[in-house]
């Protein structure tokens, strides 16, 4: 049988999708045909340190989908606000049609900061919430329309090193929860592989080493690097490379949603230049 990586005439659910891998991503399932729904809070949580994405930033990523001559619905929505990310689903679905690939993506990093005295109990909050509660909320606002559609589809969800290793570790809220947070990922991918199984609905996780966005790309994070060079230490990679681009990912992901990757459900893929072997 011939298979084709093309993905004309799909729609694609991505969380986080102002920037950073989210934006790549969109363009990337673009590229091969696919139309976006691409929803991202688009302000700021206090935990974090750095700058998060803004309304200009998801207006740029629907810019980039449109140069394409795909369609791509944008809205504003907290992935940890069930209700409103449901809305948000299903405005998209309204005009686009049901959801063939979902993508969960959104993610905070409010551990790497220079902060001395931050709020470890509520980084650890936030974390969780928005990198678990925020993808199990992902999954089940856009699986009712995968199921009624009855044609399968692929479900990726974004984990991290972190996921795989405890590496890097330094007890902070922000720190440990983000870990946990991946670690927890791994679980629902697990869960949820089974029970849409019998729905031709495959998932998994993907597993990024640091990725060249916003995210680590900050004064914040420079300056924590450099207050805890043991720290730094432990997150190199295992190849030569301080971290990769946003489109290394997004080139795994365009294949685990593809009808390459047909029987591949219920795994955790590193794209980690060798991180967790080291």
């Amino acid at each position: 049988m011939a298979l084709t990586s093309n993905h004309e005439g799909k729609v694609a659910l991505i969380t986080g999708a102002a920037r950073g891998q989210g934006r790549s991503h969109a363009v990337r399932l673009a590229e091969e045909g696919a139309d976006i729904i691409a929803v991202d809070l688009c302000a700021q949580i206090g935990s974090v340190a750095y700058p998060m994405a803004t309304p200009d930033d998801l207006a740029q990523t629907a810019k980039e989908v449109e140069a394409l001559d795909r369609r791509i619905v944008t809205r504003q929505a907290d992935v940890r606000d069930m209700a409103a990310l449901q809305a948000a689903v299903d405005e998209g679905i309204a005009e686009l049609g049901a959801v063939d690939i979902v993508l969960a993506n959104a993610g905070i990093a409010p551990q790497l900061t220079s902060d001395p005295d931050p709020d470890h109990e509520q980084a650890f909050r936030d974390v969780v919430e928005v990198n678990l509660f925020g993808v199990r909320n992902t999954v089940h606002a856009a699986v009712p329309s995968m199921i009624d559609k009855g044609q399968g589809g692929a479900i990726v969800l974004t984990s991290s090193t972190q996921g795989l290793t405890g590496r890097g570790g330094d007890g902070s809220g922000g720190m440990d929860g983000y870990a946990a947070a991946k670690h927890g990922v791994v679980g629902l991918m697990r869960t949820y592989a089974n029970w849409l199984a019998e729905h031709k609905i495959r998932v998994n996780t993907v597993h990024p080493t640091g990725v060249q966005t916003p995210m680590i790309e900050n004064d914040e994070m420079t300056a924590y690097m450099e207050a805890n060079p043991g720290i730094s230490a432990a997150l190199e990679n295992l190849m030569p490379v301080e971290s990769v681009e946003a489109v290394d990912i997004s080139n795994a992901i365009a294949w685990l949603v593809s009808d390459h990757a047909r029987f591949v459900t219920g795994v955790t893929l590193p794209v980690d230049a060798g991180f967790t072997v080291k």
